[in-house]
C-alpha cells in the first residue's frame, strides 16, 4: 500500500499552527464545526441523489454517530454523507480553499476570541480539531465509488499530511481525533452531550452517541453498545416559532454560517397561499472581510421540500442585500432546480420581491427598537446598503429611509441622523434637504460652503463614504423633498436673502472686481457673480446642477474614465478685504496676482488640486509679506 506524503499549503500551515499553538479560550467549538461538517455531507448527498438514488446504496437512512473512548482519550466522528475522493481530500483538507485566504490571515491577530471568530467566520472549521488532537485521522469514500477507492487522510502536526488508499465498506467520512493529555474531557459523554445540545440540537439530521447496550450478550467477552440520539433532529425552521428560543435561533445561525458571533436580528417567516415556502433571515453581528470580492458567492441555502439544493441561492437575494444569511424551503419549485431554471422563474421573482420586503421590514424594526444594534449595523453593512437605491427603484425611498448620516448638527463624528431626522428638522419656508460632499468629515465640517448655511441656522448633511454622492443621485428625493449638492447651482433667496453682510450699495469695488476677474479668468469659469453662500470667505467655485463634481469627476478617472471638465462659476464675497481690494487696485499685474490667489483658494476649498501649486504658495508668501511691511 503506498503512501504518499503532502506538504500543507502556505495558508494553511499558518492556519494550523495557530490551531496546535494558541486557540484554547473555546475548545468545544471543535465538535460543533466537525458535526456541522458532517450535516453539510448528508445534504450533499440528498441533493446528488436526486440524480441518481443509487448514490444511497440501500442506506437512505442519513446520521452522524459519535464513539467515545475516554481511556485512550480519542473521539470518533462518523458520518454516512457524500463523502470524497482523494482529490478532494487533497483539495478540502490539504488547502483553505476559500476566497479570501490572505485578507483571512491578515487578520489573524492572536487575541484568541478574536481569531476564533475569523475561523469560523471563513468556514475552516475541520482545522479547529487540531485545538484538542495531536493526531487527527480521516478515513471517506465518496458515495457511488467502491470499497477499495477510499481513502485515509493523516496528519500529527503543522508541517505535512499523509495519504493513502484504503478499503471501507460503507460511504461518508469517519474522523478519528487523538485528544491532547489537556482536552480528555472532550471524551466525556456527559461533556460531549452537553455539547451536541447546546450547539447541534438544530442539526437536520440525529447525532447519535455510542453507549453500552442495557443488555449484554452473556456468550461474548465483547460489550456490545447501542447509539442514543442526543439532538433534536428536526430542521429548526419547520418548527412553529412560538417553540423556538432566542438562543435556539441564534445557535442555527452560527451553524449554517460557521459564524461565532451572535447575530443582530431574525425574521422567521412561513408564508401559504399562491406560493408555499419557509424562510428564515439573518442580519449577521459583523462583515465578512471579503464583502466587498464580487467572486465569492453569497445568498441563501435553498431547500425545496425539505431537500438541500444549494448554499448561495443568490438569487433571492440583490445585489445590495448580499449581507443576508439564512434559509429558504420551497414547495413551489422543481426538485432538480437548477441555476438556469431559477433566472428565468416567475416564482422566484415572487419570493424574492417578499424577501426584500422582509428585509426592509427587519432592519427598520431594528432602527427603531434598538438603536445599538443598528449602530452596528450601519458600521458593517452601511456601505453596501447605499448600493439599494441604484438597484431597487421600487424600494428606493424606504432603503433611502434606512440610512444614516453625520449632520452639521450631529454631536461626535458617528453617522446616527436619518433622513426622517434631518426633515423632522427643517426651518420654516426649506423646501429641501441639502448636502455637502468632501474627502472626509474634518474637510466638510470647514467648508467655506457652509458658513451662510450655518449663519441661518440651516442643517447640511455631511457625505464623506466615496459612494455618497453616486447614491443620493439616484434617490434625488425623499418625502417629496430634493437633495441639493450645496455646491452647485444658486440657493433659495427667501432663505439666504440677507446673508451677506454687503457693503455700502454705492460702492462700486465689487462691480469692479467682478469685470476684472472676469477678464483674467474668462479660459477658466464660465462667470463670476457675488454670493450668498460665504460670510467669512472670499471666493468659492460652484458647478450646474447637472455638471459632475470635482469629487465624482475624480472618481470617474480614478475607474479610468475620460471626463470632461465643466467650467464652474466663481462666486465672489463682495464684503471680503481681498476682493474689496482687488476691486480698487488699479496696477494690472497687481491685480493679476489677486485675481490668482482668490481663483487657487476657491480650487482648494472645493477639494480640487491646483494646476500649479508653487505659483500659489509664491503669490500666497508675497500677499503676508507686504502685509508684515
Amino acid at each position: 500500500m503506498t503512501v504518499e506524503t503532502h506538504g500543507f499549503q502556505t495558508e494553511a500551515k499558518q492556519l494550523l499552527h495557530l490551531m496546535i499553538h494558541s486557540l484554547y479560550s473555546n475548545r468545544e467549538i471543535f465538535l460543533r464545526e466537525l458535526i456541522s461538517n458532517a450535516s453539510d455531507a448528508a445534504d450533499k448527498l440528498r441533493f446528488e441523489a436526486l440524480a441518481d438514488a443509487s448514490l444511497y446504496d440501500n442506506d437512505s437512512d442519513l446520521r452522524i454517530r459519535i464513539d467515545l473512548n475516554p481511556d485512550d482519550g480519542i473521539v470518533t466522528i462518523h458520518d454516512n454523507g457524500v463523502g470524497m475522493s482523494k482529490e478532494e481530500v487533497v483539495e478540502n483538507l490539504g488547502t483553505i480553499a476559500k476566497s479570501g485566504t490572505s485578507q483571512f490571515l491578515q487578520g489573524l491577530s492572536g487575541d484568541q476570541k478574536k481569531d476564533a471568530q475569523l475561523i469560523g467566520q471563513f468556514g475552516v472549521g475541520f482545522y479547529s480539531a487540531f485545538i484538542v488532537a495531536d493526531k487527527v485521522v480521516v478515513e471517506t469514500r465518496r458515495a457511488g465509488a467502491a470499497a477499495d477507492q477510499a481513502v485515509r487522510w493523516t496528519c500529527e502536526g503543522e508541517a505535512e499530511y499523509t495519504i493513502e488508499d484504503i478499503e471501507k465498506q460503507d460511504r461518508g467520512t469517519t474522523i478519528t481525533l487523538y485528544l491532547k493529555d489537556d482536552a480528555l474531557e472532550f471524551a466525556s459523554e456527559l461533556r460531549v452531550r452537553s455539547i451536541v445540545k447546546k450547539y447541534s440540537d438544530h442539526i437536520g439530521i440525529p447525532v447519535a452517541l455510542r453507549k453500552r447496550a442495557d443488555e449484554q450478550d452473556k456468550d461474548s467477552d465483547e460489550p456490545t453498545y447501542d447509539y442514543d440520539t442526543i439532538n433534536n433532529a428536526t430542521a429548526l425552521w419547520t418548527r412553529p416559532r412560538s417553540e423556538i428560543k432566542d438562543d435556539e435561533y441564534q445557535e442555527f445561525y452560527k451553524h449554517i454560517c460557521h459564524d461565532f458571533v451572535t447575530p443582530l436580528a431574525w425574521s422567521h417567516n412561513r408564508v401559504e397561499g399562491k406560493l408555499d415556502y419557509t424562510s428564515l433571515l439573518y442580519v449577521p453581528g459583523h462583515a465578512p472581510v471579503d464583502l466587498y470580492n464580487r467572486e465569492v458567492s453569497r445568498g441563501l441555502k435553498l431547500y425545496i421540500q425539505r431537500t438541500f439544493i444549494m448554499d448561495d441561492a443568490s438569487q433571492f437575494l440583490p445585489s445590495y442585500l448580499r449581507f443576508i444569511r439564512g434559509v429558504l424551503d420551497s414547495n413551489d419549485l422543481p426538485l432538480n432546480v437548477s441555476r438556469e431554471i431559477l433566472q428565468h422563474s416567475p416564482a422566484v421573482d415572487s419570493i424574492r420581491s417578499a424577501l426584500v420586503k422582509r428585509i426592509l421590514d427587519m432592519l427598520e424594526k431594528m432602527a427603531k427598537e434598538s438603536s445599538d444594534d443598528y449602530r452596528t449595523f450601519w458600521r458593517e453593512f452601511g456601505a453596501v446598503l447605499k448600493e439599494g437605491p441604484a438597484e431597487d427603484f421600487a424600494n428606493k425611498e424606504r432603503i433611502a429611509g434606512l440610512f444614516r448620516f453625520v449632520t452639521t448638527k450631529t454631536e461626535g463624528d458617528e453617522a446616527t441622523d436619518s433622513l426622517a431626522d434631518y426633515v423632522s428638522r427643517m426651518k420654516d419656508g426649506q423646501e429641501k434637504i441639502y448636502f455637502l460632499v468632501a474627502d472626509n468629515l474634518t474637510s466638510a465640517r470647514n467648508s467655506a460652503y457652509l458658513e451662510a448655511f450655518r449663519k441661518n441656522d440651516i442643517e447640511v448633511l455631511l457625505l464623506t463614504d466615496r459612494l455618497d454622492e453616486w447614491t443620493i443621485a439616484h434617490v434625488a428625493e425623499f418625502e417629496g423633498k430634493e437633495l441639493k449638492d450645496i455646491t452647485k447651482g444658486e440657493l433659495e433667496e427667501s432663505l439666504f436673502a440677507d446673508t451677506e453682510d454687503k457693503a455700502d450699495k454705492n460702492d462700486s469695488s465689487s462691480t469692479e472686481a467682478i469685470e476684472k476677474i472676469s477678464n483674467l479668468l474668462k479660459d477658466k469659469v464660465e462667470s463670476v457673480r457675488e454670493t450668498r453662500r460665504l460670510t467669512d470667505s472670499p471666493a468659492c467655485l460652484v458647478y450646474a446642477e447637472d455638471a459632475l463634481s470635482p469629487h465624482m469627476r475624480k472618481m470617474m478617472e480614478a475607474a479610468g474614465q475620460k471626463m470632461p471638465v465643466d467650467k464652474p462659476v466663481l462666486e465672489i464675497n463682495a464684503s471680503h478685504p481681498l476682493v474689496r481690494q482687488l476691486g480698487s487696485e488699479s496696477d494690472e499685474q497687481r491685480s493679476a496676482e489677486l485675481t490668482g490667489l482668490l481663483y487657487d483658494q476657491a480650487v482648494l476649498s472645493a477639494g480640487e488640486q491646483l494646476e500649479n501649486p508653487a505659483l500659489f504658495v509664491k503669490r500666497l508668501n508675497q500677499l503676508l509679506f507686504e502685509g508684515a511691511a
